[in-house]
């Protein structure tokens, strides 16, 4: 893939925000998407305060147009973990498939992996996408969906309906 599309890398967190706790999962996310061909171009970390993080998601998405949004933390089950219900308050399509295939890959590694709470979804041009707040879930999550979601980026861009069959022998 080649830089042709943008990232953002939101982390959600309370302690982080406050300058309490060090952020490791989103510098984290970051490299990693570097690594996979993507051009990080905003960081940026919000309170697990709902109109906070939809504030953050509508500007990346409609202010800065960037093509994937990528959120760290939140997804729990604390009653300060909101960031799936803020998503979803700002996507217009959602993308049920991509924490799915999150939750399965990390089903191998952990039975705690089915209380992720991640969403996925699309507004306008962008696709956001929810990773748990740990360095090791968020990264082991990503890198579940890396190739997916280059393919779905490429959807996203297309004029109309993308080539999405693969080419008959």
């Amino acid at each position: 893939m080649s830089s042709k599309y943008t990232a953002a890398v939101i982390t959600v967190s309370d302690k982080c925000f406050a300058g309490e706790r060090e952020d490791t999962s989103g510098p984290a996310v970051k490299e990693l998407l570097e690594k996979e061909g993507w051009q990080v171009v905003y960081r940026a970390t919000v309170p697990d305060e709902r109109d906070k993080i939809r504030k953050e998601l509508v500007k990346c998405c409609d202010e800065l147009k960037i093509s994937l949004v990528m959120t760290t933390g939140g997804t729990g089950f604390s009653p300060r973990d909101i960031t799936p219900e803020a998503t979803l308050e700002v996507i217009e399509r959602e993308t049920r498939g991509i924490p799915e295939a999150m939750r399965a890959e990390s089903m191998k590694i952990t039975p705690r992996a089915c209380l992720s709470r991640s969403v996925a979804g699309i507004r306008g041009a962008s696709l956001i996408v929810n990773l748990p707040g740990s360095k090791k879930a968020a990264v082991e999550n990503l890198s579940a969906v890396t190739e997916a979601l280059k393919h779905g980026m490429d959807m996203l861009a297309s004029a109309g309906s993308a080539n999405c069959a693969a080419p008959e022998k």
